[in-house]
């Protein structure tokens, strides 16, 4: 799990599959101790938590049935770090494996781009304001760098996921991934 957070994705992997051996990988090491402490009460299988980016940290070779990237993708910034990343995550990733990304993303079209940012603006004015629209969307400018759902998808393809799939999109977000054969 690449950017774990808390450990919601291998949670709900343990709701139907369990034991499991999981790598948990954060760079925040409150949240790699708040995401053992909620697997350790529903698993038995063996835990290990990295700290540190997923890029860089020493990881197995064709080794994880399954790899999760939840909100941890759209950081990435030019090109050559999306390709980079996703060649790790097929690296890693055993044959016969997956990867499943639930991410933030943008869109091709400027003019889909611009509505759906509009709709997510609604949405974090319902929850704060107009000023908390401005924090988070000055934010995402400066910390982050969403690519389109059909780049990535190619991007899966390219790096050898022989099959991808789009599970599901809404406005600014989507959850998808791809089969190494």
């Amino acid at each position: 799990d690449i950017g774990c957070g808390a450990g919601n994705n291998t949670l709900k992997l343990l709701q139907s599959v369990s034991p499991v051996h999981c790598d948990l990988i954060d760079l925040s090491l409150p949240m790699l101790e708040r995401a053992r402490e909620r697997i350790s009460k529903v698993n038995e299988g063996d835990i290990r938590t990295l700290q540190g980016d997923f890029r860089t940290i020493e990881l197995p070779s064709d080794h994880y049935d399954v790899v999760f990237a939840a909100a941890v993708l759209h950081h990435l910034r030019d090109d050559a770090d999306w390709e980079a990343a996703f060649r790790k995550i097929y690296e890693i990733t055993a044959p016969g494996g997956s990867v499943w990304v639930t991410d933030m993303v943008s869109h091709e079209s400027q003019m889909v781009h611009a509505l759906m940012w509009e709709r997510y603006g609604q949405y974090l004015e319902s929850l704060g304001g107009s000023e908390y629209r401005e924090k988070v969307f000055d934010y995402i400018d400066r910390e982050d760098s969403p690519r389109p759902v059909t780049y990535q998808m190619e991007l899966l393809r390219k790096v050898g996921f022989d099959r991808v799939e789009i599970l599901h999109k809404n406005s600014c977000f989507a959850a998808f991934g791809g089969i190494k054969g």
